[in-house]
């Protein structure tokens, strides 16, 4: 086996490979649990994450977590570290401790690990990326943050959460966009796809102008697209509108919005039986550069 191939396995093992068990004797005595089982700690004694990278919380599913906890009771026990002073620091499982507050319960079932302020940070981060209800935002800060804080290249930050190296590179793309349509992301007014398809402008103002367009016509991520090479390239759009499009073979269609998605970049196919050419398009040599980053594997 390889090197290459041992580094995949470890990482592979999840969260309880990151997570160091906590001795008997290093637990508060009033708290000591065996072999790593859940143990019932007192709400009230746990702390926030210092270093969630959730910003937001529905407020109607934390709701429904409540409601599913008071009749079920919780499922799977959130993870926390001992502090020195006592109490504990909740590590991964916030919405389950605000929903057990919520339902009235007096302690959550918890398991403890030693960890340092650098392990619990990227514990964290990769949890809630491994999760489906961040925000696009919420995604690409906490990936961000990986990068930033433990220099993580994006291959190593795809093998760490479980998602493809294009992926986690358009997820990046969108901090480029102005903090303005990045609120609109963040709150729901824009799409992934919207927010991608407007960074294929250069400047920022464009962007933001765009945006405001987008919202207040609501444009599909398909009229949206087209919207923007519109204005980014008006003759091919006055050449378009002067003939009739040629339907496309829904094959055809499915391959290219497949490579869109996975380059992040604008894409057409023009098949003629079985031959034919690929043109991805980008508006900046950043873009050229993913690209090429991607295609060569470099």
């Amino acid at each position: 086996m390889t090197a290459i191939d041992l580094k995949r396995r470890a990482l592979g093992k999840g969260l309880d490979s990151l997570l160091p068990r906590v001795p008997a004797a290093s637990v508060p005595a009033a708290t000591e649990t065996e072999g790593g089982k859940p143990l019932e700690i007192p709400i009230e004694q746990i702390d926030r994450n210092p270093f969630q990278t959730r910003s937001h919380m529905n407020d109607e599913q934390l709701a429904e977590l409540a409601a599913s906890i008071t009749a079920n009771g919780v499922v799977q026990p959130v993870l926390v570290r001992p502090l020195a002073n006592g109490r504990f620091q909740l590590i991964a499982g916030e919405r389950r401790w605000r929903a057990s507050e919520l339902a009235g319960k007096k302690t959550v079932p918890a398991i403890l690990r030693r960890v340092s302020d650098e392990q619990a940070m990227e514990i964290t981060i990769v949890e809630n990326l491994q999760r489906t209800d961040l925000n696009p935002m919420e995604q690409a800060r906490a990936f961000e943050r990986l990068s930033r804080e433990f220099h993580m290249t994006q291959e190593q930050m795809a093998v760490r959460t479980g998602k493809d190296r294009a992926t986690v590179a358009n997820f990046l793309r969108l901090l480029r966009l102005p903090s303005s349509v990045q609120a609109r992301v963040e709150s729901g007014e824009l799409s992934f796809g919207h927010a991608r398809a407007l960074l294929a402008f250069e400047h920022t103002e464009e962007m933001e102008k765009a945006a405001q367009r987008v919202v207040t016509h609501s444009l599909s991520v398909r009229q949206t697209e087209a919207y923007v090479q519109g204005l980014i390239h008006p003759d091919r759009a006055d050449k378009k509108d002067a003939k009739e499009e040629t339907p496309i073979d829904p094959n055809v269609r499915a391959v290219q919005e497949r490579l869109q998605s996975a380059l992040g970049l604008k894409v057409h196919i023009e098949d003629h039986d079985g031959h034919g050419k690929v043109i991805i398009e980008y508006a900046r040599l950043e873009d050229f550069d993913g690209l090429l980053e991607q295609l060569a594997g470099e």
